[in-house]
């Protein structure tokens, strides 16, 4: 069965490549930081960043000091996009589905990967292939929508008081683990929920140690500067990990 490539919808693409120049948009508040702030010292590393999209966090490994970066991702119009406004001779971008990575005949030092698992059907074949893929000791930061987010399959959301304030998150099948379709842009988005239980023991299993998890949470400089991200003080949008190959 042909891997979902929706980033290669040119409505889709061009949606999402409009919110993601908004400075104040919710991956460069939260979802960013969080993961930047798990990664170790990349000095001298080679690096697998998985589903790369435009490549600017490729950039930002080798001005870390990352001795090479190979970018995965699914999508021919991000990599054209990486290629022309991300290139860098340290980095190699590869148009190749994260599920063919076994493919790779090379090992990395710390594989990366932002918001891209959700959209994966065999999570747990994924995460084997990177531990194979790494060195003893090597580092496996990701994030992903949370899992209170990818269960959510239509309707609002939220639950309003009479003036339309958010009051508090609606929630059901959190339990039922399977594909969701959603609309973004486009119709028929296809995203991949799992519990989080599910999300971590798949690690351990796999023979991961999980050393930290960030669910980020605005603060009150945050609400104050952005008064929309209020919300996300009854749930957060993103989950992030670190696991170490032991």
């Amino acid at each position: 069965m042909p891997k979902q490539n929706i980033y290669d919808n040119q409505t889709f693409f061009e949606g999402y490549k409009k919110i993601r120049e908004n400075e104040d948009n919710a991956n460069n508040i939260f979802e960013m930081p969080a993961l930047f702030s798990l990664l170790p010292e990349l000095n001298g590393k080679k690096i697998l960043d998985l589903g790369c999209g435009f490549g600017e966090h490729c950039v930002q490994y080798v001005q870390m000091g990352a001795e090479k970066v190979v970018g995965i991702d699914i999508s021919e119009k991000m990599l054209r996009t990486a290629t022309e406004e991300n290139s860098d001779p340290k980095i190699k971008y590869i148009n190749m589905p994260m599920e063919d990575i076994d493919k790779l005949d090379e090992k990395f030092d710390v594989v990366i990967s932002s918001l891209a698992f959700h959209y994966v059907e065999d999570f747990s074949g994924v995460v084997k292939n990177i531990y194979s893929l790494l060195n003893d000791g090597g580092v496996f930061v990701f994030s992903q929508e949370h899992p209170l987010n990818t269960c959510h399959t239509g309707g609002d959301r939220w639950t309003r008081d009479e003036n339309g304030n958010k009051v508090h998150l609606n929630l059901k099948n959190y339990c039922i683990e399977k594909e969701n379709e959603s609309s973004w842009f486009v119709d028929d988005v296809k995203k991949y929920h799992r519990m989080f239980s599910t999300i971590v023991n798949t690690l351990i299993e796999s023979g991961f140690f999980v050393e930290k998890m960030i669910e980020p949470t605005p603060d009150e400089d945050i609400i104050k500067k952005y008064p929309k991200y209020k919300d996300l003080c009854h749930k957060p949008d993103f989950l992030v990990i670190k696991a170490v190959k032991r």
